[in-house]
């Protein structure tokens, strides 16, 4: 379909046109690029054949679905004026959950849940090739095998059975399953799926820019993984779903694999368990108090009588300042789930998962303008029963996600147990400090040459490092540090200094702060 006539169609869909002779047009548009899709797919499908076809056949069923809604979105999937604050009781604080206590049987309750671990991403962005959760965060432990040790514990210490389970990518799956071998003699079940294939579309065409299945050469560069919405689909599709409600597990609890501060509550889970039979919870939210940090982060509002999670990317321009106000929107998601297993398949089997497209515009190396049409896992709690968010301690959301992010978590301000980080009882006050690492440090090769060894950082603030800087052996970081050197300059932290509320710059003059 010629690039014209696309813009026009998309242009007629976003004013939404009411008179009569522009939706017939828009609709007979609408019907040609569904066709058009159907007919690339079908020549996709027979580019190849066996197992891999009837994998692709699925993927496909979920992306038509997607494509057809997006053809339909007529506007802003959420009106402003009908956004309400979440009623009192639909998000708890935390420690009313905790002061429940505990059931006189945890072995009971652990015995009906799933780990599922969202292990779909690479180590790009710091600068490592294969997957994220393969890069050593602790003592030479990956998040992969902090995450094996947590749940070993579990298992050990309550004489339990909870498996792990890792949803991954076409991007990570090959080098994970490699990785799992040594974990052969842990006592830990450990089962993969792959969240599914979808194809990049042409922002002018709204065609698939691939030609072939093919995930070799530039062919590879036409699918993508379509966000961690698509782990109901894929589960589903799995047979792993049916086979882990066979063994009796009822919840599963979802996270992050670099969120090192998700591990299983045992006090959440018990709340989850014993939930009276007509008011049983089938979504938990974990959300916590957002700081100026966050502010980018999504958040619970009610709407249209439900709870519902708002993203960054659903709100209006003009309302994109408020949506940032950490006064009207105190909490976001981190992305801890607990999810019911069997609501899950009953909403699969419905067809009834209904989440919000995000729409994701992407540039190819060669310069060609693509679409990725995607989903969040965290949008679905507005199609479970009784959903509730959790007010959680800053503690459960430790992502990794910069060079910044794995400094702090290797000082020693954490101490390690049985896979589990904890804030050390020797930092006077809980909150952790801001770093800020500069360019020289964002690959994990680079960070790792900079440092002899990873500096005291008990009683830091704040801490900005930019240029050319190396820190010896036994440095300790007090108060706020600021170290930059100028470009052409190279700035040498000697071993044992101590810097306390000092700047550092030019060729290592040193000034109180």
């Amino acid at each position: 379909m010629a690039a014209e006539n696309m813009a026009l169609y998309v242009e007629g869909l976003n004013k939404g046109a009411a008179n009569g002779g522009m939706a017939q047009f828009q609709e007979m548009m609408r019907q040609q690029l569904e066709s058009s899709m159907n007919a690339e797919l079908e020549k996709l499908l027979d580019s190849t054949k066996g197992s891999d076809r009837e994998v692709s056949r699925k993927d496909f069923e979920g992306f038509r679905n997607l494509f057809q809604r997006f053809l339909q979105v007529k506007g802003p999937s959420i009106e402003w004026i009908k956004i309400q604050r979440p009623p009192e009781e639909s998000i708890q604080p935390y420690e009313r959950i905790l002061g429940r206590g505990l059931p006189d049987s945890v072995a009971d309750c652990l015995n009906k849940l799933v780990v599922v671990k969202l292990n779909g991403g690479l180590g790009t962005s710091m600068g490592c090739k294969g997957p994220k959760s393969l890069i050593s965060v602790r003592n030479e432990n990956t998040f992969l095998d902090l995450t094996v040790q947590q749940i070993e514990h579990l298992n050990k210490t309550y004489n339990t059975n909870v498996p792990l389970v890792l949803m991954n990518s076409f991007n990570t799956d090959e080098d994970t399953k490699k990785i799992l071998q040594k974990y052969t003699h842990h006592r830990v079940k450990i089962h993969t799926f792959n969240q599914s294939r979808y194809p990049r579309i042409n922002k002018e065409s709204l065609l698939p820019v691939s030609t072939s299945l093919s995930m070799t050469g530039q062919s590879a560069e036409g699918w993508y993984p379509p966000g961690h919405g698509d782990i109901y689909a894929s589960f589903y599709n799995s047979g792993l779903m049916d086979q882990l409600i066979a063994q009796g597990k009822e919840y599963i609890f979802v996270s992050n694999i670099d969120n090192l501060g998700a591990t299983v509550d045992l006090h959440i889970l018990h709340h989850l368990v014993s939930q009276p039979n007509g008011k049983r919870c089938e979504f938990i939210m974990e959300v916590t108090d957002k700081t100026r940090a966050d502010v980018k982060g999504g958040t619970l509002i009610q709407y249209e009588g439900k709870l519902r999670l708002l993203e960054i990317a659903q709100v209006p321009k003009a309302h994109v300042d408020e949506f940032k106000s950490v006064s009207k929107f105190k909490i976001f998601n981190t992305n801890n789930l607990w999810i019911s297993l069997p609501a899950i398949k009953r909403l699969q089997e419905q067809k009834a998962m209904d989440l919000e497209i995000i729409v994701n515009p992407k540039t190819l190396d060669g310069g060609q303008n693509v679409v990725q049409l995607e989903t969040a896992v965290g949008a679905a709690i507005k199609c479970f029963d009784n959903a509730l968010g959790i007010n959680v301690p800053r503690s459960r959301f430790l992502p990794v996600k910069t060079t910044s992010d794995l400094l702090l978590v290797m000082s020693n301000l954490y101490s390690l147990d049985a896979g589990s980080l904890t804030m050390s009882p020797r930092r006077e006050f809980p909150t952790t400090p801001h770093v800020k690492l500069g360019s020289s440090f964002t690959k994990v090769q680079e960070y790792v040459s900079r440092f002899e060894s990873i500096p005291d950082m008990l009683e830091l603030d704040h801490l900005t490092v930019s240029g050319d800087v190396t820190l010896g052996k036994n440095v300790s970081l007090k108060g706020t540090v600021i170290i930059i050197a100028n470009h052409g300059d190279r700035i040498d932290i000697p071993a044992g200094s101590m810097l306390e509320n000092k700047i550092v710059s030019g060729n290592l003059r040193i000034m109180d702060h």
